[in-house]
């Protein structure tokens, strides 16, 4: 399996040379979504990503995402949902998370040079089969996209995320800033209605207590609009 993860790893490689960090995690994700126009206002969305660990030998988590969106106006979108996010220790199941997700996007709100500036504010509710608690989370997220050229599909994407955590129950144990996530991609449509996007993600995890996590993921992901 750790064979698997670095072959995933090569597109990675070829965008971006990921720091180096000692005894770090290097990781895999993999990843699909399908967006189907419902009619002018109604969108209804499908994610799924795997990912894949060296440290936990192989995969450790199957996120699956259902969302409904509307769209409020051309650039923002109010969108609410379910997520099914099962977990894995060496590819055995482990635990399942279930989450509520509540999301305000605005594409394209701002002009930056050649470029155009998108962003997110997601909310989270989370439960855990057997473990008692309700965990709530907000996600800030913003994406700059620069085109290589003027008017072309194929670019550059700069993005980070925060994961705040807004209380602590026995499987969320941070109370504030828990991880980020900053994110270089090369995205191109590959065919009609279908864009490939590949890239790096260096995930940075704030643990108190405990030396801080650092996760280096090569990430591919393909996305399917109707």
């Amino acid at each position: 399996m750790r064979t698997i993860v670095n072959l995933l790893w090569v597109p990675a490689a070829l965008v971006v040379a990921a720091p180096a960090y000692a005894s770090e995690d290097k990781q895999a994700w993999i990843g699909s979504t399908a967006t189907v126009k419902l009619s002018d206002k109604w969108r209804l969305s499908q994610e799924v990503i795997s990912r894949f660990s060296n440290d936990r030998d192989g995969l450790y988590e199957v996120e699956m995402n259902t969302l409904v969106g509307y769209k409020v106006t051309e650039k923002v979108a109010l969108w609410v949902g379910y997520t099914h996010n099962p977990t894995y220790d060496a590819g055995d199941f482990s635990v399942m998370e279930h989450r509520g997700r509540q999301q305000l996007t605005m594409d394209n709100i701002v002009k930056i040079g050649p470029g155009q500036l998108s962003a997110r504010l997601r909310l989270e509710e989370r439960w855990r089969e057997g473990v008692g608690g309700t965990a709530y989370r907000v996600r800030p997220y913003v994406k700059y996209v620069l085109p290589f050229h003027s008017g072309g599909k194929t670019a550059l994407v700069f993005s980070h995320e925060s994961f705040i955590d807004l209380n602590k129950t026995n499987f969320q144990r941070v109370q504030g800033e828990e991880r980020m996530r900053n994110l270089i991609t090369v995205t191109t449509p590959v065919a009609k209605n279908v864009n490939l996007e590949v890239g790096y993600v260096h995930q940075h995890g704030f643990r108190p207590g405990s030396d801080d996590s650092n996760d280096h993921a090569a990430s591919l992901s393909v996305s399917f609009s109707f």
